[in-house]
């Protein structure tokens, strides 16, 4: 086996780390509370958890997992204070 191919687990790793981010932001409890208000979906869990920047203002983005089986990609970039949702239905989300 190559050095390469030993190290190219632990690079990817790294750079896994190195992007992680917490697995429960405090901006989740707001993506719940504006789901259960304009969806009525109780959000059971969270995926592709992501915040970043564009063009200099802050971006959040989730799909999350209602109760009653629906998948929604919420995201905000602010200024905006208000998640939108885009449903995931039988298109690719």
């Amino acid at each position: 086996m190559s050095r390469f191919a030993f190290a190219l687990p632990i690079l990817v790793a790294a750079g896994t780390v190195a992007v992680a981010q917490s697995s429960d932001p405090a901006w989740l409890d707001d993506v719940r509370d504006e789901a259960a208000v304009q969806l009525q979906c109780e959000v059971t869990y969270f995926l592709n958890i992501r915040e970043g920047k564009l063009a200099g203002r802050r971006t959040f983005e989730t799909r999350i997992q209602c109760l009653d089986g629906r998948q929604y990609d919420a995201s905000r970039i602010e200024p905006d204070k208000v998640f939108r949702f885009q449903e995931c239905g039988v298109q690719v989300c």
